[in-house]
């Protein structure tokens, strides 16, 4: 064995190996395909005797939870949550969560795919919210009512499960919508600043920038794309979110970088390449300037 050999080993032995992201596809069982299933944290741990719940999964649907009672932990994009009755779970569709301790904990879970249910209104502009919080307290006069909305979006979806002559999609989705009213953090939403026409160009700069971030990093080529000129976008994302179009899109990005980072093993310059950066210098001073570190400065802290 030469000089230096042993050392360099010993270093690399003491580097855990990431986990690799899970990818979550919607895949309600045979007898209950319906855009919406609803199941409990009783039988996630059923479904999950391995405990792969605990590593880092992504989701191609919404996971909405309601912790009935226990204590637990679950993290989700970087942050780590303190689990307890009357907390609300809403894990977005392309979020890296765990679910860290669950043991103890009860209470609903809702899976629903995504555009379920459908637009417009509220409830679809909180389901299209990617940078919303996934998680939250309830206060004790609202969180009553949630359960109540639960419990009969639950009913319902058993009785259509048993009986499919009873079943109807269209039930199922305004009892969810109504259950998503119920929990959001502040109450039913509140319609969002600006005008209706905002509104609309916003939700469509969103989806794209949501196809897209991966390709495209400027709002002239959305702009182009969605036949509207840069100040429009601007003027709708600052009136729904308070950024600009430009920062909305960079903050998407960066998000998405850092999960690249955090989750897997893959060397900065092949995150750049999935991020649509052609060189990865750019790449590092976009990042740098975004979060304040380098990627690598970044990855090795978490």
């Amino acid at each position: 064995m030469k000089n230096g050999q042993l050392p360099e080993v010993r270093k690399q032995a003491r580097q855990p190996a990431r986990q690799q992201i899970r990818q979550l596809r919607y895949a309600p069982a045979p007898n209950a395909a319906f855009d919406v299933e609803v199941l409990s944290f009783e039988r996630l741990r059923h479904m999950d005797p391995d405990h792969h719940r605990t590593h880092p999964q992504r989701p191609d649907f919404h996971v909405l939870a309601l912790v009935r009672s226990g204590a637990g932990r679950h993290s989700a994009d970087f942050v780590d949550h303190p689990l307890k009755e009357r907390t609300v779970v809403w894990i977005h569709p392309g979020v890296v969560h765990r679910w860290t301790d669950v043991d103890n904990l009860e209470g609903p879970l809702v899976l629903f795919a995504q555009g379920f249910p459908p637009a417009p209104g509220p409830v679809a502009q909180a389901a299209g919210d990617v940078f919303a919080p996934a998680c939250w307290q309830l206060e004790e006069d609202a969180w009553e009512l949630a359960l109540r909305a639960s419990d009969h979006l639950g009913h319902e979806h058993a009785a259509a499960v048993s009986n499919p002559r009873l079943a109807s999609p269209l039930l199922l989705g305004h009892l969810l919508s109504a259950l998503v009213l119920r929990v959001l953090p502040a109450g039913p939403a509140e319609p969002p600043a600006g005008s209706t026409d905002d509104q609309a160009v916003f939700h469509r700069y969103r989806a794209a920038v949501e196809e897209r971030f991966g390709r495209h990093h400027h709002v002239r080529d959305y702009a182009s794309a969605l036949g509207y000129g840069p100040r429009t976008l601007t003027r709708a994302t600052r009136a729904a979110t308070g950024l600009g179009a430009k920062q909305f899109l960079d903050q998407r990005i960066l998000l998405e970088a850092k999960r690249l980072l955090a989750h897997t093993d893959l060397p900065v310059a092949r995150c750049a390449e999935r991020l649509g950066f052609h060189d990865a210098a750019n790449f590092t001073t976009f990042f740098q300037r975004q979060a304040g570190l380098s990627p690598s400065r970044w990855r090795t802290g978490h």
